[in-house]
Parts: C-alpha cells; sequence; structure tokens
C-alpha cells in the first residue's frame, strides 16, 4: 500500500522421505495403517529410551543446504526446545539451536536474492484432530517424531505473490534432490510466515507470525490480509501487538492464537542422549557427488538449447514435468521448444482438466516424442495431432494410428483441388463475400475442405488452392 512496505519472512518444515523416523525406527510414513500405529517408545519420551541420529536424514538435510548455497556447518548438535502441547508426548522437541546443519543460504527468485539464514533438522510433532460438534479432541502421534527440515529466510521477501514463488521453488528443489514429496496438501510441506509492515526506510516494525499455513494459496491470502490489518492500524496511529496468529480459511483472516513466546520460553539445552555431529570434508563430497541437477540448472540449460524462458522455467521448476520432458527429448530431434509447447499447452490443458499429473497418465516419454515429431516433420497436420492426443494420453502409439487411420498428411495438390473445388461450388455466397474484399472469409471454405480430408490436408496448400479458385490473392 502506498507509503508502507511490508517485510516478510518464511520459516518452511519438509517431511523427509526416510523409511524410519528422525529418532526412532517407527515408519516415517503416517498415512494409510490407521491412527497411533506408527508409533515406537521413543517417540512417546518413555522412560529408559534411547534416540539415534537418523544417518539418511542427515544426508538429505545436508543435500538441501548445500542446494540452497549454505555454509555446513564442520559439526552440529541437537538441543531440547521444551514446550507443551497434547500432541508433543515428551513435553519437548528435539531440534537444533545455534549450531544448524547450514547457514547463510540465498535462493534466487525472479531476480531476486532471498536470504537463507538456516536450515536444521528436527522431530515433528502428533497431530490433534477436532471432530466437528464434538466436545472433545483426539490424538494421533503417528507423526510425532518424524523427520523434518525447518529452513528460516532472511527477512527479504516484500510481497505475498513473492512469498508464493519462492516456496514454489523450494518444493521444486525438494522434489528434484528426491528427499521429500513436499506436498501442502498432505502436510508435507508447512509454512509459517513471520510479517511486519512499516515505511520505507524506518526500522523494521512488530513482526507477528502465522502459523502452519498449508497450501501457497494460503500464504499469500493470509499476507494479504495481515499486510491490510497492519498497515490500517499504523494509519491511526495504534501499535501492531507482537503474537502467534491462526489463518481462518474460511473467512479469509487471522486471528490471535497466543501471544508470542520468546526464546527463553523454550528453555533450549543440548540433547543428552545424542552426540555431535561432525560433517567431514568426505561426508561432504559424497552427498555433492550424489546430487542430482538443480531446478536453476535445467533452466539455464533450457535457455541454452532455444526453449523460451517462460516454458523453460515452467517445465524447470516442476520435478516430474522436467523428469518426463528430459526423457522426451533424448528421443526426439526436432526443435526442443516444438516439445515444450505440447507440455506447457495441450497436454498441461488436458490435465488441468482432469485434475491429474502427468504420471497419474498412460502417456510415455517415448510417444511425446513421436507425436510432436510427426507434426513437426509434417507426416501429420497440427489438427491431426491434436485430435489423436487424448488416445495418446491413455497410452496409444501414434505413428500406429495415423497408419492404421491413413492420417498421414495429404501433399498432392491435385486430390486437394477436387475438394476444393467441391467447396467452392457448393459455397457461392461465401465466395462472393471473399470477392467483395471479406478476405478473412476465406477461412470458413478452408474448415469444409479440412473437414472432408478428415484433417488431413496441408492448411497452408489448401489456402494457396482456394484462392486460386477464388481467382484473389492468398491471405
Amino acid at each position: 500500500m502506498p507509503g508502507f512496505e511490508a517485510v516478510v519472512g518464511l520459516e518452511v518444515h519438509l517431511h523427509l522421505k526416510t523409511h524410519s523416523k528422525m529418532f526412532s525406527p517407527a515408519p516415517a510414513e503416517y498415512f494409510g495403517d490407521g491412527p497411533n500405529t506408527h508409533v515406537h517408545a521413543i517417540d512417546l519420551g518413555l522412560p529408559g529410551v534411547l534416540p539415534s541420529v537418523n544417518a539418511r536424514a542427515v544426508d538429505y538435510g545436508i543435500m538441501f543446504a548445500l542446494a540452497l548455497g549454505c555454509e555446513i556447518a564442520p559439526w552440529t548438535q541437537f538441543h531440547r526446545k521444551s514446550y507443551f502441547y497434547p500432541d508433543m508426548p515428551k513435553n519437548y522437541q528435539i531440534s537444533q539451536y545455534d549450531r544448524p546443519l547450514g547457514r547463510n543460504g540465498y535462493l534466487e527468485v525472479a531476480g531476486e536474492r532471498i536470504g537463507i539464514k538456516r536450515v536444521h533438522l528436527e522431530e515433528d510433532a502428533g497431530k490433534s484432530l477436532h471432530p466437528e460438534g464434538a466436545t472433545y479432541s483426539l490424538i494421533d502421534l503417528n507423526r510425532a517424531g518424524a523427520p523434518l527440515i525447518e529452513m528460516v529466510t532472511e527477512p527479504d521477501i516484500r510481497s505475498p505473490e513473492q512469498a508464493r514463488l519462492f516456496l514454489s521453488h523450494i518444493r521444486s528443489i525438494a522434489q528434484a534432490l528426491g528427499i521429500s514429496d513436499a506436498n501442502p496438501e498432505e502436510g508435507k510441506m508447512r509454512a509459517d510466515v513471520n510479517v511486519s509492515v512499516r515505511r520505507p526506510g524506518e526500522a523494521l516494525g512488530t513482526k507477528v507470525e502465522i502459523k502452519n499455513l498449508n497450501s501457497f494459496k494460503s500464504v499469500a491470502r493470509a499476507l494479504e490480509f495481515e499486510i491490510r490489518r497492519q498497515t490500517e492500524l499504523l494509519r491511526q496511529g495504534r501499535r501492531v501487538e507482537q503474537a502467534t496468529l491462526g489463518w481462518d480459511e474460511a473467512a479469509g483472516k487471522t486471528y490471535v492464537m497466543r501471544v508470542k513466546e520468546g526464546e527463553s520460553d523454550y528453555r533450549y539445552f543440548p540433547e543428552p542422549d545424542l552426540p555431535p555431529l561432525r560433517i567431514d570434508q568426505a561426508w561432504l563430497e559424497r552427498i555433492k557427488a550424489a546430487m542430482p541437477e538443480l531446478p536453476a540448472q535445467k533452466y539455464a540449460r533450457y535457455l541454452a538449447s532455444g526453449i523460451r524462458p517462460y516454458d523453460a522455467e515452467i517445465l524447470a521448476y516442476n520435478a516430474s514435468l522436467s523428469r518426463f520432458f528430459d526423457q522426451a527429448l533424448e528421443r526426439y530431434e526436432g526443435n526442443p521448444q516444438s516439445l515444450a509447447n505440447w507440455l506447457n499447452a495441450d497436454i498441461a490443458g488436458y490435465l488441468n482438466e482432469r485434475g491429474l499429473e502427468i504420471h497419474d497418465t498412460r502417456l510415455t516419454p517415448q510417444n511425446l516424442a513421436k507425436l510432436a515429431g510427426l507434426q513437426e516433420r509434417g507426416d501429420i497436420t497440427s489438427r491431426v495431432a491434436k485430435d489423436l492426443l487424448a488416445e495418446v494420453m491413455e497410452g496409444a502409439d501414434p505413428e500406429k494410428l495415423v497408419d492404421e487411420r491413413g492420417l498421414r498428411a495429404v501433399v498432392d495438390a491435385e486430390a486437394i483441388r477436387a475438394l476444393v473445388e467441391k467447396v467452392v461450388a457448393a459455397n457461392p455466397q461465401v465466395v462472393e463475400q471473399i470477392k467483395g474484399g471479406k478476405a478473412q472469409a476465406i477461412n470458413a471454405l478452408l474448415g469444409q475442405v479440412m473437414r472432408q480430408s478428415k484433417g488431413t490436408a496441408q492448411p497452408e496448400l489448401v489456402r494457396q488452392l482456394l484462392a486460386e479458385a477464388i481467382g484473389v490473392t492468398p491471405v
């Protein structure tokens, strides 16, 4: 809003794709087997139990920190963070405090550098369930102890849209690395938002935290509301109170959950049952060698191959789409932009209509390469290609469909001329309109010829022969 600017920082939690939990042998996946079925005595903090660190989770944490350009700590340790929630059975969380796994990284988003303050590992809490109309709540501890990465940004974000785009890029990185499904709808990527408002050039204002936003859309909406609310308070000369807020999706507004705790309230102290972790150069080199190509690197490669920036960004920052595109590209000898057009236009439309992801279909990279190649070589017309798409999405081989149905493009001028003359003779009124100066009316005749040829006639040749038959200059 005029005269004010927002200052936003994000805290992002990613559920890691390990087999077991962060400190116990219980399964890390918390869906599918019913409530309280993936719980171990260590997760409950029962007397006499000893946690042990999940080595795969540490590898994933280092990998993610490296992907964000962070400095990796040569040694790090875990702390107990004490607070009470009904779904926190130990009444403390094992997390990291003053020695996080990584710090001082950054991520480029739309030409702007967003600083990454820290990346650390911790365990998740359980989940409280509140049945509608009930006077009680239920506790499911399947998620308690699940391995998490927490990433904290610097307060470098200035708008809801920038926050949304940043989260989209973080999800793409996590999925490309294979460390997390990063699916907000399943709670596998969650964001807390810290936001304050100030006049440009002034010191940072009083921030509030909005907790557990489970979609990028919710993050943007919550920020829009809170920025407006704080701006209005400041315009009226009133103070913004520091607090932890919740987000009411249905009402479209924030609400106070509690007064914000200070750092001292958590009573951090080193976890006595876990030794420090020492991360040497050999460990780092092993992780670096295992890292796949990152979205930013894919984007640069796609640009270098001649793909337009808009299409390159869509492909590079969608892990499943970029994987599919690269596999199709290996089998394709034409212009990469043509292949990108198929994925970002016709195929994207097909998927959006049905609420699917590309891996939910039976489309194969090989068949997409075949379909795009048939069109680019001129073996079939664009209309035939589009007509075949639905069947190809269901697993059909486009080359077989074309051959079985006789759909190869007709370039025989005499064969097409016969259709042209027939259509011209049947539409004298349209012909007169064209001769009278309505040049675009020729498209009506073009469409009829294409229908009669079952889409196999080359449109450019049809247009040329129509103009000759009518006696006008081709448009």
